[in-house]
């Protein structure tokens, strides 16, 4: 299942753009979306290390 923890920025990427074309938005408008987004995902990832190496696999 961890394999697939890539898809989750990309997914959440990809509604963001489109929610912000489909309200005429530009990207320079959503900047701050596609930042949280990442903030989101590396605190994902860093979570799902700290699990890892906590249980030792």
């Amino acid at each position: 299942m961890t394999r697939f923890l890539f898809l989750i920025p990309l997914i959440l990427s990809v509604v963001w753009f489109v929610y912000l074309r489909l309200n005429g938005w530009s990207m320079r408008q959503g900047l701050k979306g596609f930042i949280y987004i990442a903030v989101f995902s590396v605190f994902i990832a860093v979570a799902y290390t700290v699990l890892l190496w906590l249980t030792g696999r």
